[in-house]
């Protein structure tokens, strides 16, 4: 009996070990882990507490104003209620997203694809499921917000858009910046659900415009509901930006384009400043600033006639009769021509295997250079594109500004083409067929220019060969009025062009419109005398059973471009305007009127009927 208590003993005194073991390993353990929480963990943990108990508010710094060059105000900001969910807080109240959902009527998979498509976010940062909401679901939201843990309505300031669509490719868009952006910015001043600018002026001077965000720091309750203001830093507007175009002088351009698609510049000559600037069709720049539905995206997206691109910048079209100006240069300066030279059109020039037609059947009969000009005779211009080849005419078009970007500040510029042997050698590997040379001299073939590259070159014909860099800023100002910056004119270059050969030029320019015979007659004014060159480019080779006059039996898409680039007045040279017609038709018909109401603006002059020369033929509008 003794030896079996003694051997009891030993056997429990071998689990006492073993509990005894057990839990020192089990405390060990324990305050590893209280160790790892408390000094390795520590920071994080006392952030998430403190997150939890203290939230940060975004003040959102009000963007700066867009003002024409006047002081007129072409975007500002509004209040707009815009509503956001804490993640953290509603996942324990998942019945917050039924109610909510069913008042902003969002599916649970919207919102749901909201929260999840913000990745990196902090603990309890906000996430926007919807922006400008109206008063009765403001009312709604704010009566149960009781009910509705997680979820919070601020007022923030949205950009506003008084004139709709006016000067949208201009002045642009802003959106919620996206993960991309954030990731090339490499900094702290973006947060996802910040607005950035897009597009046009609003992305080109955000630096500026954006200002400097505050915020508030705010008590929470166990259900994320407000409890007290901590303290709080103001936030800073951002500077207002001057433009340097017209309000009155836009909306004479708009207007004039009525339903019709394209693009049309005007600028300073002597200053490079743009004074109008329309891209058609348009677009309304506000619905970026708010919720963009899929249904609208995709519209302009698939839209034939691309309302998202500005055409004055982005569209690359053949010139037409415009390049004539150039061909023209090239013929004077080599010497190939004389202003005296004549040349016979009779309607049609054979040459190698083809018949090269004028847009005028019968033909112009016998012309010297300046007749050439007002007539805008091709015939005559294939000749001399033959006469001084194309190396010479694309040396030429490049003193002129031709292929190459003009350095707009604006995105997505396009430079355009400039063909030359070397330029089809290197492009297509293949040798320069003199044949071709007679569509450049007229400005078609492998030629393409953008709206503000012939702006630049009239411009540069007008005032003496002077390039100017064209400008859309005129200054940047802080809230108080103080200027930050001024942006004075730019000469960029000048052409190596004789004075003589670029008088010569402007004569007939200046008889293109004022002539009889003249093809811009419909842009001559009877107080101020208007210089300019009308073309027409082709989309496709004529059909052989459509004829010159026949136009508006053609589908839309494939009659020709009209073209009309004027400046006035002839004498002292302030304004030059371009104007692009997307198929259109002929350029004196469709172009140079809206050419016209501009300058009826800017001179401040009546509306007019148009000035037809005496004897002008009715064909004269087909280029």
């Amino acid at each position: 009996m003794m030896e079996l208590n003694t051997q009891r003993m030993e056997d429990f005194k071998e689990r006492y070990r073993y509990l005894i073991l057990f839990a020192g390993m089990a405390f060990l353990l324990l305050f590893v882990y209280l160790w790892y929480l408390q000094v390795i963990k520590g920071s994080d943990l006392r952030q998430l507490s403190e997150n939890n108990r203290i939230r940060i508010r975004e003040m959102v710094a009000d963007r700066g104003m867009l003002l024409d060059r006047k002081g007129r105000i072409l975007a500002h900001n509004r209040p707009s209620f815009e509503v956001f969910l804490i993640p953290e807080d509603v996942r324990s109240n998942p019945e917050v997203l039924d109610k909510v959902g069913e008042i902003l009527h969002l599916s649970q998979e919207e919102i749901g694809e909201k929260i999840k498509g913000i990745k990196r976010r902090p603990a309890f940062r906000p996430v926007k499921i919807k922006s400008d909401i109206a008063w009765e679901k403001l009312a709604l939201l704010e009566s149960n917000k009781v009910h509705l843990p997680g979820l919070f309505v601020d007022v923030r300031p949205t950009r506003a858009y008084d004139h709709g669509p006016l000067a949208s490719h201009l002045i642009g868009y802003i959106g919620e910046v996206d993960e991309n952006e954030l990731k090339k910015m490499g900094d702290r001043v973006y947060r996802m659900g910040s607005m950035i600018g897009k597009y046009g002026v609003e992305y080109q001077w955000e630096a500026g415009l954006k200002g400097v965000d505050g915020g508030r720091q705010i008590e929470v309750d166990a259900l994320g509901r407000e409890i007290k203001p901590l303290r709080s830093v103001e936030s800073f507007p951002g500077n207002n930006v001057f433009l340097t175009i017209d309000l009155d002088l836009q909306k004479a351009a708009e207007e004039a384009y009525r339903d019709k698609n394209g693009a049309l510049i005007a600028m300073d000559l002597q200053t490079g400043r743009i004074l109008a600037m329309v891209s058609k069709p348009s677009f309304e720049p506000s619905i970026f600033a708010g919720n963009v539905s899929p249904e609208e995206w995709r519209a302009m997206i698939e839209h034939p006639f691309h309302p998202l691109q500005n055409k004055g910048i982005q569209g690359q079209y053949p010139p037409g009769s415009v390049f004539k100006i150039v061909t023209a240069i090239a013929g004077l300066e080599t010497g190939a021509i004389t202003p005296d030279t004549r040349i016979n059109c009779t309607g049609v020039f054979p040459y190698g295997n083809r018949n090269f037609r004028c847009w005028k059947e019968g033909g112009h009969g016998t012309l010297n250079l300046h007749q050439a000009i007002v007539e805008s005779c091709d015939t005559y211009f294939y000749q001399v594109g033959l006469k001084v080849g194309v190396d010479a005419i694309a040396h030429y078009a490049g003193e002129l500004g031709l292929g190459r970007k003009t350095g707009i500040a604006l995105p997505h510029e396009k430079a355009g083409t400039v063909p030359s042997a070397s330029w089809k050698k290197r492009r297509f590997g293949a040798s320069w067929y003199s044949g071709e040379t007679l569509s450049v001299a007229v400005g078609q073939g492998y030629l393409n220019t953008t709206p503000l590259q012939l702006l630049v070159l009239l411009s540069a014909v007008a005032n003496g060969g002077r390039l100017f860099l064209p400008q859309v800023v005129e200054r940047v100002e802080d809230i108080y009025g103080e200027k930050i910056k001024e942006y004075l004119p730019e000469e960029t270059g000048k052409a190596n062009i004789s004075e003589n050969t670029l008088r010569l030029i402007r004569e007939a320019l200046m008889g293109a419109v004022n002539e009889p015979r003249a093809t811009g007659w419909a842009s001559a004014l009877k107080q101020v005398k208007v210089a300019g060159k009308t073309g027409t480019a082709q989309v496709v080779r004529m059909a052989s059973d459509f004829k010159k006059g026949d136009m508006k039996r053609m589908p839309v898409r494939f009659r020709d471009h009209a073209w009309f680039a004027a400046y006035a007045p002839c004498e002292a040279p302030e304004i030059a305007v371009v104007v692009l017609v997307e198929h259109g038709g002929y350029g004196g018909a469709a172009a140079a009127p809206i050419a016209k109401k501009v300058f009826e603006t800017y001179f401040n002059l009546e509306t007019s009927p148009p000035v037809k020369a005496e004897a002008t033929s009715a064909d004269s509008v087909y280029d």
